[in-house]
Formats: C-alpha cells, structure tokens, sequence
C-alpha cells in the first residue's frame, strides 16, 4: 500500500454541546446534512462541503490502496470462482405451489418463479430482478407475498438503501403491476382471506420508526387507505403479520422490554382488532396459533430464558395462560414452528442451538443429533401445516451449507442440496474448527470459535482475525463462509468471540451486556484477544479485528481501551457518536433504542454512555490501521458518525498507522445490493488486512 499519499483533513468549527452541567465540544457537527439536502437538485453550500469532503477520503483511499488494485481484482474473482453462478434454491411447496429462487450465470440479481402442482409443470416467473433493477445503483426487492388464491402477488422495493420501501401490486394472471404505489412502508405486507384487503406497516417520514398499520382495498386508490393501527409510544415500534394456520391477522407491538398483541380473524377484514395482553414493562411475548390455542412465548413470571406457553382464543389474558414447556436456568427458547401433528422447539444451551421434536399427542419427543463441537442450524419458514417434513439448514465453519428435510414421523432425512464450493481446491477436511473459553476480567467464560487450514502453524506469527458483534441479544452462530477461504488459505485464522450482549449463553448474557452493563461487551472482546495471544495463536503484530453498525462501535471501543494489542481494524458502518444520536429522538432508531443502550437525557446514562462513546472517547494515543467503511445513505447509522469519528482521529492520533475511510455514494447500511457487487466490497477489507499483513512479512 502506498502512504504516501496527502492525508484530507476536515475543518474544525467548535460547536459547545451542554447537558447535565457537563460541556462537550464538538468540531464535526457540520458534517450533518439532512435527507433534504442530500437529495435537492440544487445542493446548497454545506451539502457541496460535505460531499467534497467525503470525495477527498475515498480519493486517498484509492491512492493509498492503488497498487492492490490487481490483488483486489484477483481476490475478487477467486471469491466469485467459488460460488455456482447458475444456481437455485431448494423448492418449496405453499398452497398448490412449488417456489423457486434462481440466478442465471453472470446475473447479480435472483429470478423469483414458481410451478403449479407439480416440478414437472411449466415455469412461472413472478420477477426477475435483473431487469427490475435496470438504472439502478441499488435496488433492492422483497416483501413478496402471495394472495391466497394465488392471482395477486404484494412485492417492495428500495432504490436508495434507507429501508424505506415501495408496495405494489402485480396480477399473476395477467402480468399487470397496479398503477398504485404505498410509499415509506416497511415493505411487509399481509392479505385477509378475501384476496383483496391488504394490511401493511407505514413507517415516520424522518424517524423511520415503524408506527402504524394500514389497510388497503385492492382497486382503490393507496390515497384512500384506513388506518386501523397507529403506535402512539415513540419507543415502540409495530409490525403485521398472519398465523401459519392462515386464520388470524396479527398486529404486533415492540420495545426492547415488552411487547403486546392484537388478532383480527383473516376472514373478517372489516372486524375489530381484539388484544391478547396488554403491554407491562418487563413482559416479552411471542404469538403463534394452532387450533383453539394461542401458544406464547414469554419471560412471564421471571422466565429469563423464556418458556412456552398456551392460552384459549377466546380468553387470552395472561391471567389464562398456562405452561406448555417450562423454563430452564441452562437452556435459551429461540423459537417454534407449529404443525398439524408436531411441534418444532428451537433452543440454545450452552451456546449450541439444538432442534427438539415433539408431538402434540407427546408419544414422541426428542432432539435432532449433531455430531460437530460447533456448528450452525437454522429451521425454515416450513410453510405448510399439515406435513410430517420440517425442513433445515445445517453448516459450520468447515461443513458447506446443506437443506435437509426431516421426516419427524419415522425420523428419516433426505439432504435435498449441499453448497458447492467450485474452484476444485477446497476439502473441508483441510481445515480445523475448535472452541476455546477465555476468561474475562470478573471471571465470566467466554467462548471463542476458531476456524483455520491444517497447514497453518499456530504461534505468535500467525495472523488472527477476531469478529464480534455483541448487542441488541443478537447471536452469530458459526457458519461456513466460501469467501473466508481466501483468508484461510492464507494462513490466517477466524476467531468469533462470543461475547456478552449476544445471547449465546443465554438471556442473562444479553442483559449482562447493555445498558449500564454494555462496557462488558468490549471487556469481553478485550480478554478474548488477551487469551488468544497468551496462548500463543497470535501476538499484537499479527491481530485484526472487525465488526460492523453495533460491532463498529466494539471496534471503536476497544481501539480506544486496548489500541495497542491490533495492528489492524476494520470497522463497517460503525456506531461511534453514541452520546449525539441517542440525545437526537429525530434520528432513526433512537426512540426505540433507549432500554439498549440507556437514554442519556438521565444523567447516570448520559455520563455512563460517555465514558466508552468512541467518538467522545479519541484520545492523543497512538491507533492501529484502520478502514472505516460507510454508506451515504445509510439509514441506521447515519454516514457522519464514521466521517466525524475520522476526522477526530486524523487530529488527535499521534501514530503514522494509515487511517482511511471509504464511502458508497450510493448505498446505505447493507452495502452494495448485487450478489457480485457485495463480493467486491469483501475483497476490499480483505486486501486492506493482507496487505498489513504483507508489510510486516516484507519488513
């Protein structure tokens, strides 16, 4: 990489920031535009500024990485080498018919199609993206719902990347899409039984908090449409959707602490919504349908874990519920799947997810076997009720993908697609997997998964790559990934620290990673990289490290804690000006967002969230590299956090570490759209880490 490049250097306007008697100053507001300015056709002085300066940055991004162009371009291809371009996924059958999801070779978009009755009957395109997304730097479609007579299909698409979609109407029989567009929803969508009432979710024009529910009437103008829902709470946000059992429309209400439900039957749009529990702070609860029940899962009565429970339909107050499946200290309920003669359990015990079968009439109950230390299985939607075959995906970081069907009744299965890895070089039996426990700092266990090739010798010059992401209870289990390959083959090793604000040990090891706890998050990240190279799979020298949104603000976290165990970071989209954005209620995400991390308007938040913001938190120190990545239009997390929190470390940093920041101009949170596209913007992080890597081998 060349350094020799012209570093941008942001101007500075100091702008006093005062709260709780406490001052902060801040010379990277300006940087701020709002979605107005972004998008007018005239753009005004600051908007010309910005963009200016964010032009600049990709600018030395290219000059520094220009001589890694054609390793970029060869890693690219090397990725793109290994995935079957012509390929599609495992049918799967709803309502009379067979749906398929294809791409064709060199097409970055998919090809949506179905066959009635039978595999053996013509083929039916429902969309292909390819020509959808024509003129478009981003598109994105989804949302896909078909009627229930299967005339009509409810598509959504996004052209910007902010998740604010567009829903449309198509008519399968004919082909015509409506005229009629339903802006700024979510992009779900849901039909009552009578094919022409549709229900969907409309989302606040600069919160892009989903706040209410909408009707709509197939032939009228969307002008016309009624509202039956609208969530007054800034803190919540709503969603729709209809039972497996196809009986039931249901609005849902969430926060991070509580949730609440109302059901409307599918046969009677023009009824009255009836609601389950009334919301309690502290309550969780999910609703599934199955007969004359409701079955609910709930951390009522301290179930932290979450236990399962039934309720008549006719008397659905939780005073009515009763216990189906009971809590358990060691064992985390994910989630069910509910079928005429079984019910599927998705569960998580000591970090590993498991796959329980039981039958409503309990003459059987059971757990499906899998061999690996570690590993990845995933329950698919399984649209049909009255079936005896779950369907599932298994991996790990060795293991391909499989979709695997499973006959709960005689326990048969059938792997109906293993991925293929194409190239001709990989051998799954060429790589180790291994999970290891740290011990933090207040002697909590932390696992880390390890992934690596054979050939690969473990010492204190071994490059490791650790990864996390550690918040809002979300769990990475371990996967395969074809494009870790590169890096694998390469001799470096992938680490996934489990961390606290996951919930791979549990509920208790989310709670015990946000709010007033959230600095254990990064402690956690912390000692796993202390363990790792006491132990000797690496040293400082030779360990990187990556997260992306909430995982950008671990890395901006740690590299100020620890800045001296990394020789590099990448931090995706990351979630550094955390005392701005959650004092900013305009901002989306925020409202919803305060029993994560804490709601700085109260002075022991403010001061607590302070104390590890990355932003906040730059000091004169040296930094490792870094690359920091960001998309314009980034609705999550906003593209200034990441340019302002470089700006401040080009000023403050006392190292010659390189620090670039690269923007999609065009993009938001997600990256690039195209199957191909996204590829790019991997070998791009990759290249950056091998490349630091090269220089330490070449000096």
């Amino acid at each position: 990489m060349n350094v020799e490049g012209i570093q941008p250097i942001a101007k500075r306007v100091a702008e006093e920031l005062k709260i709780h008697g406490h001052t902060r100053i801040d010379h990277y507001s300006w940087m701020r535009l709002s979605d107005e300015q972004k998008s007018a056709e005239n753009k005004d002085d600051q908007t010309l500024e910005v963009e200016f300066y964010l032009k600049e940055e990709n600018s030395y991004f290219e000059s520094v990485m220009a001589d890694t162009k054609s390793f970029q371009e060869a890693l690219f291809q090397e990725m793109k080498g290994r995935i079957k371009e012509d390929d599609e996924s495992v049918p799967y059958f709803k309502n009379g018919y067979y749906y398929v999801t294809r791409f064709e070779k060199g097409s970055q978009y998919p090809i949506y199609s179905r066959k009635k009755e039978s595999l053996e009957h013509p083929e039916e395109i429902l969309f292909d993206v390819n020509q959808e997304a024509k003129g478009y730097e981003y598109f994105q479609l989804g949302g896909l719902n078909i009627s229930p007579n299967n005339e009509l299909v409810a598509f959504a698409t996004d052209t910007v990347s902010r998740r604010q979609y567009t829903i449309q109407i198509k008519n399968l029989k004919t082909g015509e899409t409506y005229s009629d567009k339903i802006e700024n929803t979510t992009g779900g969508s849901v039909w009552a039984n009578d094919n022409k009432t549709l229900y969907y979710t409309k989302k606040d024009p600069v919160t892009l908090r989903s706040q209410k529910i909408y009707k709509h009437t197939l032939g009228t103008d969307a002008s016309e449409d009624v509202e039956v829902y609208y969530e007054e709470d800034e803190t919540f946000g709503t969603y729709v959707y209809k039972t497996k059992s196809q009986e039931y429309i249901v609005i849902g209400c969430f926060n991070t602490v509580s949730s609440e439900f109302r059901v409307l039957s599918a046969n009677d749009p023009s009824g009255d919504f009836k609601i389950i529990q009334t919301r309690e702070r502290n309550l969780e609860y999910g609703l599934s349908h199955y007969k004359d029940h409701f079955y609910i899962q709930t951390n009522k009565d301290g179930a932290q874990n979450f236990k399962l429970m039934k309720t008549s339909v006719n008397h659905t107050a939780k005073e009515n519920w009763e216990d189906v499946i009971a809590h358990r200290e060691d064992t985390l309920l994910e989630d069910i799947s509910i079928f005429k003669d079984y019910l599927v359990i998705e569960e998580r015990t000591n970090g590993l997810s498991k796959i329980r079968i039981k039958k409503w009439d309990n003459t059987q109950d059971y757990y499906l076997p899998f061999d690996e230390e570690t590993y990845s299985v995933d329950v698919y939607a399984n649209p049909e009720f009255d079936i005896d075959t779950i369907r599932y995906s298994y991996n790990s970081f060795t293991t391909p993908n499989s979709v695997i069907d499973f006959n709960m009744k005689d326990k048969t299965k059938e792997i109906k697609k293993e991925q293929e890895v194409l190239g001709g070089h990989f051998d799954k039996n060429n790589y180790k997997s291994e999970r290891i426990w740290a011990t933090a700092r207040d002697g909590k266990k932390v696992a880390i998964s390890l992934v690596y090739h054979n050939d690969t010798v473990l010492n204190e010059k071994t490059p490791l790559l650790q990864y996390a992401y550690g918040s809002y209870g979300y769990t990475i289990s371990d996967g395969f990934s074809s494009t870790r390959l590169s890096l694998l083959d390469r001799g470096f090793v992938y680490a996934l620290a489990h961390i606290r604000g996951s919930q791979y040990l549990g509920r208790e090891w989310y709670e015990d990673g946000k709010m007033l706890n959230k600095k254990n998050t990064f402690y956690d990240f912390i000692d796993c990289s202390k363990h790792l190279i006491e132990n000797k799979y690496t040293s400082p020298d030779h360990l990187y490290a990556m997260g992306g949104s909430a995982g950008g603000l671990l890395m901006g976290a740690i590299i100020n804690m620890a800045p001296e165990l990394y020789h590099g970071i990448v931090a995706a989209v990351p979630f550094v000006d955390v005392v701005s954005t959650m004092l900013d209620e305009s901002i989306p995400l925020t409202t919803g967002e305060f029993d994560e991390w804490g709601n700085p308007k109260e002075k022991e938040y403010y001061h607590y969230i302070l104390s590890y913001s990355p932003y906040d938190q730059v000091e004169e120190k040296e930094y490792p590299n870094m690359l920091v990545t960001t998309g314009y239009f980034d609705s999550q997390v906003q593209y200034w956090e990441p340019a302002k929190w470089v700006a401040k470390l080009r000023e403050l940093k006392t190292d010659d570490n390189l620090l670039l920041l690269h923007t999609n101009m065009d993009t938001g949170h997600g990256g690039a759209s195209g199957r191909f596209d996204a590829l790019k913007e991997t070998a791009r992080d990759y290249t950056f880490l091998l490349a630091l890597e090269n220089q330490i081998e070449n000096n």
